[in-house]
């Protein structure tokens, strides 16, 4: 049951990120979605989503490679 917890937990980045890819790629094709009225706006959320999403699958993979002693010495702690 936690294994499942954590991989629900883990799906919520994963999500954000590809919304974000879908905002940018709607963007690139001039259509505009509900909550965005400007273009850049919508352009630039799809950017902010994207980079936290990735930004905290990262985290969680790094932290998870640290707890297991598999990173490079430059990355210990």
């Amino acid at each position: 049951m936690q294994r499942f917890i954590a991989l629900c937990i883990l799906l919520v980045p994963v999500f954000l990120a590809g919304y974000g890819i879908k905002l940018m790629r709607d963007t690139l094709f001039q259509r505009y979605n509900w909550p965005f009225d400007l273009l850049w706006l919508q352009f630039f959320a799809g950017v902010a989503a994207f980079l936290i999403g990735l930004y905290l699958i990262g985290g969680f993979i790094l932290h998870r490679d640290r707890k297991n002693n598999k990173v490079a010495p430059k990355f210990k702690k």
